[in-house]
């Protein structure tokens, strides 16, 4: 039933070596663009089929291992080459490969004329592979593969533009924060493969061998590190406090990167990787109080500085950083479904969003070149009034931010309002969980404000920009307009395959996982004290969470609709506050200060200090030395007989009297 899914990944490979080895060679973008969208189609088919063939199995039965070969064996240590096709894997396929394949199709539109269009679809299916890879490995071993493939493939992507230097450095710091990230990935990893087998005598990274045996593990102590060391490879994956400065930057690469990076693959990968170690996390509850506390403050943080920012990409990038920070949050309180519910709804909602910032860009940029004005087509204070331009544009951007924010019944009010909930009542963390939900949200209230302000900046209003370019202005072509509309679709449905029990229905998404998180769910039930679920809070509590998102979307209009000369005032009366914030807190500029310069500094000095003074001065001394020895050894070489004769004769001398005088 299963044994075809290694196809999977393989057709994004495949896609990876035509157009990486055969591009240059075809040059027709439509055949490139077909052969990359193609390939992701294909997996999109086939992960379809697998979904169905899971759903057509009983519940506990919805776990399989493939194996495809054995990849290492030394003594009782065995990894294979497998592929883990269970609920959790099967959701994240759909993601990848449904929403993936909408951003290659958009690409096509969106990267028409790109000298490196053929370079640009090879990395498209090249990260695809990779994430495919890291969902469907059945150990650590393989997701660790995939882990480190995507990692490269956003530096590839990030620097796509490699002219500019800042897109460069954008690739490179993506690139050098995910590695600090990996390092601890790899120390908890090696961590677990000793204590298990050490202590216990098993030699497994395989996940369902793991979790077959978590019973055995220890309460906090060891795990705790071992967990701690795996939450550090997923804050710098997932850009989360202290390693999310790079995400933001990732805006250099173009605006599909953003929205592949961002809604389905690389930045979830964090997230996915606490879900499937669930029975390993719950039984280290520190750990499980940094994971929510670190989400939280993430989630608020990242909303704080997108309620400032003027680029369209960079409020996005903002915003999926504190979108990730709920799933964190969600992780940490063992609300796990809640977690990969919201990756799911958000991957709908922010891909359309990134995707619709890119139509609004294409759109500007066409017309600011026409009009031969050098102003930012990325800046929102350049647009406005683009509604009546770019109307399908519109429609399906606004359909996304009401989702994001948190409306009923969008796709997003449905997976928030879940975590706030779980935050609330969860049975972890006792009296902080009244400070979770404040923090979260908060956070909810600033994401409403920020997603309406970008809404009503870019398109209501009075266009900002010349007449002339006015005049440029115009809607997208189909192909890029199409998968904006699946989008708006699934973030306007998607939330009613997780619906509430409170409204009396299944919740059909949290059953489907249940097998997957079922030891995390009764291990919390014997460890804690579970209190009724009362109905009437639920509902106030949901009602507080819409309450919060109207209160956002208010302040907007009435500071960028009703009152335009609210935000000017604003920034008058808190100048110091608004520029702490515009300028992203100084996190950049303090990483500089504490890390960046002191590390370049010790490189100078090993350079110029160590390396050029002791090292070369070592080895060219001895070579200098040498050569003013064997400039005075050359003096005795004449070629005259005599010369030699009397050296002979001195010699002697020498040797006589050392002898008699002995």
């Amino acid at each position: 039933m299963f044994d075809n899914v290694w196809l999977i990944p393989l057709f994004p490979l495949l896609g990876f070596l035509i157009n990486g080895l055969c591009g240059r060679v075809i040059r027709e973008e439509r055949v490139i663009g077909a052969i990359g969208s193609l390939a992701v189609f294909g997996s999109f088919v086939l992960s379809a089929a697998t979904l169905g063939n899971l759903l057509s199995l009983p519940a506990g039965e919805r776990v399989h291992n493939v194996t495809l070969f054995t990849w290492i064996s030394s003594g009782t240590f065995r990894a294979d080459a497998a592929f883990l096709i269970d609920p959790l894997s099967c959701v994240m396929l759909m993601v990848i490969t449904g929403v993936g394949f909408l951003i290659h199709l958009y690409s096509i539109g969106y990267m028409h004329g790109e000298e490196g269009f053929f370079r640009f679809f090879a990395y498209l299916n090249l990260f695809t592979f990779a994430m495919l890879i890291l969902v469907m490995g059945n150990n650590l071993l393989i997701m660790f593969v995939g882990w480190e493939g995507v990692g490269l493939c956003s530096y590839l992507l990030i620097g796509y533009y490699y002219q500019k230097k800042s897109a460069c450095d954008a690739g490179k710091k993506a690139f050098i924060m995910n590695r600090v990230g990996d390092f601890g990935f790899l120390l908890g990893i090696f961590t677990l493969f000793w204590y298990l087998g050490q202590s216990h005598g098993i030699w497994t990274i395989q996940f369902t061998e793991l979790a077959r045996h978590a019973d055995i593990l220890p309460t906090g102590g060891v795990v705790t590190i071992i967990t701690l060391f795996l939450f550090l490879g997923a804050t710098g994956k997932s850009a989360q406090i202290p390693l999310l400065t790079w995400l933001p930057d990732a805006m250099e690469g173009p605006t599909p990167v953003s929205a592949l990076i961002h809604a389905a693959t690389m930045v979830t990968a964090g997230v996915y990787m606490i879900a499937r170690m669930n029975f390993l996390f719950v039984r280290a509850p520190e750990t499980m109080l940094t994971v929510a506390l670190v989400g939280c403050a993430t989630a608020l943080f990242a909303a704080t500085i997108g309620t400032a920012q003027n680029d369209i990409k960079r409020v996005l990038a903002y915003s999926t950083v504190s979108q990730l920070g709920y799933m964190f949050l969600a992780m940490g309180i063992g609300a796990f479904s809640a977690g990969i519910f919201h990756l799911v709804t958000h991957a709908f909602f922010k891909a359309c969003l990134f995707l619709g910032s890119g139509a609004v860009i294409h759109s500007m940029h066409h017309a600011l070149h026409h009009a031969l004005s050098q102003a930012d087509p990325q800046d929102m204070r350049n647009m406005g009034g683009l509604k009546s331009h770019m109307p399908r544009t519109y429609w399906t951007f606004f359909i996304a931010t009401v989702a994001i924010a948190g409306i009923p019944p969008f796709a997003g009010f449905f997976s928030k309002d879940e975590i706030l909930w779980r935050a609330f009542a969860n049975p972890l963390h006792g009296n902080l969980n009244y400070l979770l939900w404040g923090c979260g949200a908060l956070a909810a209230l600033l994401t409403a404000f920020y997603m309406f302000r970008l809404l009503f900046m870019t398109f209501h209003g009075d266009c900002r920009i010349t007449p002339e370019a006015k005049a440029h202005l115009r809607e997208s072509p189909a192909i890029i307009v199409f998968p904006l509309i699946v989008l708006a679709f699934l973030s306007a449905i998607g939330g009613f395959i997780g619906m509430p029990r409170l409204f009396g229905v299944a919740n059909l998404f949290e059953e489907f996982l249940e097998p997957v998180f079922s030891r995390s769910a009764e291990y919390i039930k014997v460890g804690h004290a579970l209190e009724l679920h009362n109905p009437l809070l639920e509902w106030e509590m949901m009602g507080a969470s819409v309450g919060v998102a109207v209160i956002g979307i208010a302040i907007a209009f009435s500071m960028y609709v009703q009152s335009k000369t609210l935000p000017e005032r604003f920034v008058a009366a808190f100048p110091l506050l608004y520029r702490v914030v515009f300028n992203k807190w100084y996190l950049d500029e303090i990483y500089d200060l504490l890390i960046v310069n002191p590390c370049k500094a010790t490189a100078r000095f090993l350079w110029k200090g160590f390396d050029v003074v002791v090292v070369d001065g070592v080895v060219n001394g001895a070579a200098t030395l040498l050569m003013g020895a064997s400039r005075m050894l050359k003096n005795t070489q004449t070629g005259y007989v005599h010369n030699y004769a009397l050296s002979m004769a001195i010699g002697v001398v020498v040797i006589v009297a050392c002898y008699i005088f002995r």
